[in-house]
């Protein structure tokens, strides 16, 4: 990872827009909290586990969802979301990754701490409603995990149908 010095961040859209995903950042880190820090899940979607490294991302919070086993993450004045950089994934893994995380997050460059560095990397921001408490990745394993995992597997046979291309 570089150091912020090093690499910029890319300019935010105007407030009310969102990235265009039409140019997905292949070959560049994805900082992920939730379901995709799972090596079963990855597995599923991608069909490997990339490169992973813990890593910090600071004034943002995962957070529980309505009805959902999945969190959201939001920003949240002095709190830390522990997750991992995945690195290496190719054109392919970042189509697949965008597609399963939908309209309702939307993919945001931040600031990460992995170790002692500080770099940029991208991740997915919940846009939509979220609990006052945190999502818990011990909760998600032993409760959900198992069912999840299926459902990536599932999910992704449909979309191999019906793009015949990813």
């Amino acid at each position: 990872m570089t150091s912020p010095a090093a690499r910029e961040l890319p300019t935010p859209p105007r407030r009310g827009s969102r990235w265009s995903r039409s140019r997905l950042p292949a070959g560049e880190p994805l900082f992920v909290y939730g379901t995709l820090q799972f090596g079963p899940v990855l597995t599923e979607l991608i069909g490997r586990v990339p490169a992973m490294e813990p890593a910090r991302l600071i004034g943002r919070r995962a957070a529980a969802l309505p009805g959902r086993p999945y969190p959201g993450l939001v920003t949240a004045t002095g709190s830390v979301t522990a997750g991992y950089l995945l690195t290496g994934l190719t054109a392919d893994d970042w189509r697949v990754l965008d597609v399963f995380e939908g309209d309702e997050y939307d993919l945001r460059p931040v600031s990460v701490q992995a170790g002692e560095r500080v770099g940029y990397a991208w991740t997915y921001a919940w846009t939509a409603e979220v609990e006052d408490f945190e999502w818990s990745p011990a909760a998600f394993a032993s409760e959900h995990l198992p069912r999840y995992v299926g459902k990536c597997a599932a999910w992704r046979r449909n979309l191999v149908l019906l793009s015949e291309t990813v």
